[in-house]
């Protein structure tokens, strides 16, 4: 179904899959290591952002200005970023520039300078960057709320780090880090678009075919988080609307109920037709940002809920939302409410394909999580396989009181709320 996926494998680890879409101009490249913030020790937390920071700072052929006048001479938007479980560099070019594309990428992410100077007004600049997450009341809950629920793990500490941690990546440490984990044992190189494979492939071969720094080698194992059950209210008059999450366990990326549990979630709070939406926006106009989402990882996941409301009306909007979580397990859900969220999924799924950037993105996502490409037509039956009686099953194994976590943030003296307050019934089911 309008995909031409081929793939080639090197001895050193190295992968490069590409998608032809011959009818388009654009091509995107994408440079994605699997390695994110849960690979750091304690004492390194924030360096792998801190080095998606870094080879921007120059080469030994190119200085930080030169990369940032050839980014802009090949038009296309660089976008690099970390997450817990990954780090990524893609850039969206005209077909014609993709070799030039491929290049800059490559010696930025391969032969980074680090010069000290350049670190140090890094480290600034990324300082920076936590007292805007500090500033964002959504952000800031985030931070509060990944600690409390991932205790003692590096899924609750920040992906950027600390200022006191940043403030200790050197050169010295920096380039240790970099040649421990930024090697083609451990990168995925893709394009999509108007692209030929095996001249993609040779220019992989040149910058990446020969690093066996790292060849082959074992993949880190990560210890599977704990996940705890928080009730976090922290005081924050300053602010004029409350902030609240609310959130469970839910299956991981690998399993094969990840398409039911989506589904589920966008029943509950996944679109303007979705339930929390209704009640909380539409019945009882009590917030204008509401809904629910999925974060799910290789060995564990996370759903949760999500509102903006006044610090007065944040009692109710728990209240509503654990109700409807309730709801769920008592009375499961309509056949129509799944079809309607399943038309919702395929044609998000369809209309991604029209973009070579989607299409970069998924390659990478597919390899790098079940280590093979998942054709569109297999995601789309496995959607349409899912039944009520999935679903239901999924809330019922984790919408339960004792794993059900709180945090909240705002003017919110006075706002009590225990575990009773979160209660969720299961009596009879």
């Amino acid at each position: 179904m309008l995909e031409e996926i081929r793939q080639t494998r090197f001895e050193n680890g190295l992968v490069v899959l590409t998608d032809r879409m011959p009818g388009v101009r654009s091509a995107t490249l994408g440079l994605f290591y699997r390695i994110g913030s849960r690979n750091e020790p304690i004492e390194l937390t924030g360096i792998t952002h801190f080095i998606e920071h870094a080879v921007f700072k120059g080469t030994a052929r190119r200085s930080a200005l030169e990369i940032a006048v050839e980014q802009d001479r090949l038009g296309g938007n660089l976008d690099a970023f970390t997450t817990h479980e990954e780090t990524g560099f893609a850039i969206k070019v005209i077909d014609d520039q993709l070799e030039n594309a491929f290049d800059l990428l490559a010696d930025m992410l391969m032969n980074p300078a680090f010069d000290q100077r350049d670190l140090e007004s890094e480290q600034r600049v990324i300082i920076e960057e936590m007292k805007m997450t500090d500033d964002s009341p959504e952000d800031f809950l985030g931070e509060i709320f990944s600690r409390a629920f991932f205790p003692e793990n590096s899924l609750g500490r920040p992906i950027a780090g600390t200022p006191e941690s940043v403030l200790t990546f050197d050169a010295r440490r920096t380039r240790s880090y970099h040649k421990e984990q930024f090697h083609a044992a451990n990168l995925v190189v893709v394009a999509a678009g108007n692209v030929d494979h095996d001249a993609f492939v040779e220019l992989a071969s040149r910058a990446m075919g020969a690093d066996v720094s790292h060849e082959g080698g074992d993949r880190q194992i990560l210890d599977v988080p704990r996940m705890a059950a928080p009730i976090v209210v922290q005081q924050k008059p300053d602010l004029e609307q409350a902030h609240l999450v609310i959130a469970t366990p839910i299956v991981s990326a690998t399993d094969e109920r990840r398409y039911a549990a989506d589904l589920l979630t966008n029943i509950i709070g996944g679109g303007t037709s979705s339930r929390l939406w209704q009640k909380i926006r539409e019945e009882h106009g009590l917030a204008y940002s509401v809904g629910a989402a999925t974060g799910m990882y290789k060995d564990c996941g996370m759903f949760s809920i999500f509102a903006g409301t006044s610090p007065e009306q944040t009692a109710e909007v728990l209240d509503i939302s654990i109700s409807e979580l309730n709801d769920v397990v008592a009375n499961g859900v309509s056949k129509e409410e799944l079809e309607l969220v399943k038309h919702q999924a395929r044609a998000s799924i369809l209309l991604s394909l029209e973009d070579s950037a989607s299409r970069a993105a998924s390659l990478a996502q597919s390899e790098m999580i079940h280590g093979r490409q998942i054709p569109v037509e297999e995601t789309l039956a496995n959607i349409e396989a899912v039944t009520v009686d999935d679903v239901i099953g999924i809330a019922r194994e984790f919408f339960q009181t004792e794993m059900v976590a709180f945090a909240a943030l705002g003017d919110l003296d006075g706002l009590v709320v225990d575990r009773d307050r979160l209660s969720v019934r299961h009596s009879g089911k």
